[in-house]
């Protein structure tokens, strides 16, 4: 039967479909709920490690070991993964392994859009690409099957776009499985499993022979297929781009290529010599166009036309065909033209209920007196107005390093590093454990709201349950802290805003090796979250002072009523958004913020 699946629930049912036994994964956008539907299936083990390195380590363990295994993680993920991908590349695998990438081109959810092809062709590893839902399903059992069969890792490759959208794909009831244990560990008589300069040395020719083996099977691999038409244009197109070549350039030849490294390049030869004009569609770097053009093959367009940054779209694609003067489809007249609307702007801001509200508004408070670096995570958004309380933001884990250097290197300003739990699991425990050793007097803040909370809630060593379910024995980050040697470490109750300043005072003042503030309350969106009774202002009491307002809480709006001495706009709060948190009627001057009185006599 056929069922409506996105790219990442395709993947994760090709996974199970391929007997894929154990799956790690560090949660991030495009690609966290690969793992969440992989967990639900049974027979399997799937866990969150503590960053992506750690996840990919886990899976060449599980394959060393014979099984069949996925990592799952974005693209910037995979920068962390790296040293273990390009010496796993060199040893070979055992069991099948499949790195699944999801890139996000557009920087939709992420700090850059890296085309993480690259990485296949700078690791010498096979990379798949597929275009719709069904091709992510099956993709994942053939690449398994081809990493068997040379020993390589394979890199699968999603976009944000094939990750979240729906297509048919073929399916039928998942049958019951039983967990099966791997059989005894064999050790083989010439060690490869261990990748010291002497196997390297050796393995470095046969790494260069398979990727020559690769390219050969993919000349006549059912994911690389011609679709004949018109041979006045010839266009190869690669992934999710496929979609809009198929609309836009109808009736024409097409060289799809489910496989962007190795590519095909005598199928590729045979097609450009059948065609009169060769064009390239791919999304991002001109990753296949510059390896036609290194093997001599003339490409007459390709990101000349087509856009090099951002997702490409049915319109972009068009334009540049048109701008070329390319023969394209004319766009269907059962489909109107949609006239712009006007959509409000919605900046992003942290939610109603918070727990990072009352840390930068403290912080934001004493930035003209401190440098802040922060870091990945719902608290990136203290880089926004109101608070605009973030003066470096580089990659996962690095406000802790770049505070450090800042200081040592002879900053005069007193430093704050801002980092979530999961994110200190991830990659923070290392610069911190420098900081100590090097006795750099910095402040770092552990904004702990109990969950990964930007990626939608997911467990971490830290919240005391695993993917599945299990209760584990949870982290406890100040302990953690404490051992490192950290000399000044303080828990704090994230909405008791003048303990969060007072404690932030104070560890700013330490000047004997880092000081550590643990502020600790949970993400509104958990159950661990205890909802107050809603605020409301009494408008009489209101002075319109704004103060309110620079705790940036979406609840809190300004009313049509003014404040007679000064003309300004008064506070009103949204009911339908406020959770009670208290932090506004904790800065309001003239206590005008008060409990709803329905919702405090329900007991809310």
């Amino acid at each position: 039967m056929k069922q409506l699946l996105s790219g990442n629930e395709a993947i994760a049912r090709g996974a199970w479909e391929a007997g894929v036994q154990y799956a790690s994964a560090y949660p991030g956008t495009p690609s966290t709920e690969i793992l969440e539907n992989f967990a639900r299936y049974p027979g399997i083990r799937a866990e969150w490690a503590a960053n992506e390195k750690v996840a990919l380590d886990n899976a060449i363990g599980a394959s060393f070991g014979g099984a069949r295994t996925i990592a799952v993680m974005k693209h910037v993920g995979v920068n962390v993964a790296a040293d273990s991908l390009m010496s796993v590349s060199y040893t070979g695998v055992f069991g099948g392994l499949v790195l699944v990438s999801a890139d996000d081109a557009g920087a939709f959810s992420s700090q850059n859009e890296q085309d993480n092809r690259n990485y296949a062709r700078f690791g010498k590893f096979p990379c798949f690409d597929p275009a719709d839902s069904e091709e992510a399903r099956q993709y994942v059992g053939v690449a398994l099957d081809l990493s068997e069969q040379f020993r390589t890792p394979v890199m699968l490759r999603t976009t944000t776009r094939l990750s979240h959208s729906k297509s048919a794909v073929e399916v039928s009831p998942p049958t019951e499985r039983a967990f099966e244990p791997l059989p005894p560990f064999k050790r083989e008589k010439e060690v490869t499993r261990v990748i010291i300069p002497a196997v390297a040395r050796k393995r470095h020719p046969e790494i260069e022979e398979r990727l020559r083996q690769i390219a050969e099977w993919a000349e006549t691999a059912p994911v690389n297929r011609i679709e004949w038409g018109d041979k006045r244009l010839g266009i190869v197109t690669v992934g999710i781009a496929y979609q809009y070549v198929r609309e836009i350039f109808e009736g024409f030849s097409i060289l799809k290529l489910g496989m962007s490294y190795p590519l095909p390049m005598k199928m590729l030869r045979d097609f450009a010599e059948q065609v009169e004009q060769l064009i390239v569609v791919e999304e991002l770097d001109p990753f296949v166009e510059d390896q036609l053009k290194a093997a001599g093959i003339a490409v007459a367009h390709g990101k000349d036309i087509f856009p090099m940054c951002g997702e490409l779209t049915l319109a972009k694609v068009r334009a540049g065909a048109v701008k070329a003067g390319l023969p394209v489809a004319p766009i269907p007249p059962a489909v109107p033209p949609i006239d712009e609307v006007a959509i409000p702007a919605r900046p992003p801001a942290l939610c109603p209920g918070c727990p990072h509200r009352a840390f930068f508004y403290n912080l934001s408070r004493q930035k003209r007196k401190v440098m802040i670096a922060g870091d990945i995570g719902c608290y990136s958004m203290g880089v926004l107005p109101p608070f605009q309380a973030m003066d470096m933001l580089i990659s996962m884990g690095a406000s802790i390093g770049m505070a450090h250097g800042f200081k040592q290197a002879g900053g005069q300003e007193k430093a704050v590093a801002t980092i979530g739990d999961s994110t200190f699991f991830h990659s923070g425990m290392a610069p911190l454990a420098s900081a100590v050793y090097n006795r750099s007097n910095i402040t770092v803040a552990i904004l702990d709201n109990r969950i990964t909370a930007m990626t939608g809630q997911q467990e971490n060593p830290g919240t005391g349950k695993t993917l599945q379910g299990q209760e584990t024995q949870e982290v406890d980050i100040t302990a953690v802290v404490e051992a490192m040697g950290v000399k000044y470490v303080k828990e704090v109750d994230a909405w008791d805003v003048e303990a969060v300043g007072k404690t932030l005072k104070e560890a700013t003042a330490f000047e004997d090796g880092p000081a550590v503030m643990v502020v600790k309350g949970a993400c509104v969106f958990i159950p661990e979250y205890k909802p107050l009774p809603r605020l409301e202002v009494i408008a009489d009491q209101c002075i319109a002072c704004g103060l309110c307002f620079k705790v940036g809480c979406p609840a809190i709006l300004k009313s049509e009523e003014v404040f007679e001495k000064t003309g300004k706009p008064k506070a009103v709060i949204d009911p339908l958004l406020c959770t009670g948190c208290t932090v506004c009627a904790q800065v309001c001057p003239t206590d005008a913020i008060v409990p709803m009185e329905s919702d405090y006599m329900a007991g809310r």
